[in-house]
């Protein structure tokens, strides 16, 4: 595989990663088909059904998987032998870090920062995947420029998160080389296509709907 990452869109907020090592990684994995390959890591970023799926997960496990999220939810990974961790403390596996990141809405009531919910940061080699989770824009995303995320998942629904207009400004605050739109409630995601592009030209749309991104 040329690249670091091959990222696949399964809908959602659930995408599937796999590392130019082979290894298999599944983050928020919601609503997954029985027959995709088995995960070497899952990543939840909180206990929303949609976002910590027992029987999703329970499709994609094998005797070696391991199960990672904020220690928020410490409870609910106790069920799979899951790893708290905590928000900005790496874990190191194989060729390839995972860091959990705040998540939380500020104008909306559906995901508290106190509940201590998170979005992901997967780095390897220099390149990098930042999947937000559930979160409206956060000042906390205005530190991710200096990381240089080469790719940046964003929910854009607007019922429980951000909407098309406050995840473009997202990405503006992150400066990604290339923003993914996800989570978008059956929202025509060219329109967001069109909104990035006027904000901002430089930061590069990819939608995955039926196709994969490598990086």
């Amino acid at each position: 595989m040329e690249g670091q990452f091959k990222l696949v869109w399964l809908g959602h907020a659930c995408f599937k990663i796999v590392t130019r090592s082979g290894q298999v990684i599944y983050l928020d994995p919601y609503k997954v088909s029985k027959d995709e390959e088995k995960a070497d890591i899952i990543v939840s970023s909180h206990s929303h059904g949609d976002h910590f799926s027992k029987s999703d997960i329970k499709k994609l496990w094998k005797e070696s998987t391991i199960l990672l999220g904020p220690e928020s939810i410490g409870r609910s990974l106790k069920d799979f032998n899951g790893q708290a961790l905590k928000v900005g403390k790496p874990f190191t596996y194989k060729d390839f870090s995972i860091e959990l990141f705040p998540a939380y809405t500020i104008k909306k009531p559906t995901h508290p920062k106190g509940n201590g919910w998170t979005g992901t940061i997967i780095e390897s080699g220099g390149k990098s995947i930042y999947h937000a989770g559930d979160t409206e824009k956060i000042p906390e995303m205005k530190t991710l420029a200096k990381r240089k995320i080469t790719v940046a998942l964003l929910p854009c629904g607007g019922t429980y998160t951000m909407d098309f207009e406050e995840a473009t400004d997202a990405a503006i605050d992150i400066q990604p080389q290339i923003v993914v739109p996800m989570h978008n409630w059956d929202k025509n995601l060219k329109e967001f296509e069109v909104i990035m592009n006027r904000k901002d030209p430089n930061i590069k749309v990819e939608i995955l709907e039926n196709k994969s991104l490598t990086i």
